[in-house]
């Protein structure tokens, strides 16, 4: 057999016949993108891997508010005496009053001091709370239990916008009288 005398002269005739000409450079451009997803991948997993570590010895917020919260954990408890509250209830029999005075149980001094600091804020928020009420809806066990769970929600509340919630554990009934 004679060679064929194209083959010498046109290098591409070689080539498969049933490839495309732009085939090659689709391979190409797959390996390029390839290339570089596997650099970046790489760079990707040096940095929070590697280089992330000053990033991971900085501490969030919220988990230095947790070491906060596990520190004041051994913290005794303090127990904090709130005025006696007179309200008018919402009506049913006629008109209702509510005398209520209690005691809340937060965690440390520095809560203690927080909440005395926002006397003002806690009573008005303890005031609007007990005067939505009925006398039936706070007469019986699970009535005063709902209410002093309320009533250490509003006084949990942050004070500021944004800010952290105060430690109430407990909310102590220390008088209670619906007339």
């Amino acid at each position: 057999m004679k060679a064929n005398p194209k083959s010498k002269a046109d290098p591409k005739a070689d080539a498969d016949p049933s490839a495309p000409a732009g085939s090659k450079k689709k391979l190409m451009v797959i390996a390029i993108a390839a290339v570089l997803l596997l650099g970046g991948g790489g760079a990707a997993a040096w940095y929070f891997l590697g280089a992330g570590d000053a990033a991971a010895h900085e501490e969030p917020a919220k988990d230095a508010k947790k070491k906060k919260k596990k520190k004041d954990e051994h913290a005794k408890p303090e127990y904090l005496p709130i005025e006696a509250f007179t309200v008018n209830l919402q009506p049913e029999n006629g008109e209702q009053y509510l005398q209520v005075q209690f005691t809340l149980q937060v965690e440390g001094a520095e809560q203690s001091q927080l909440i005395k600091d926002n006397m003002a804020i806690v009573r008005n928020r303890v005031l609007l709370l007990l005067s939505s009420k009925k006398a039936s809806e706070i007469s019986t066990l699970e009535g005063k239990q709902q209410l002093a769970a309320e009533i250490g929600a509003v006084v949990r509340e942050p004070f500021v916008k944004e800010g952290d919630e105060q430690d109430v554990t407990d909310v102590l009934f220390t008088s209670f009288i619906i007339q």
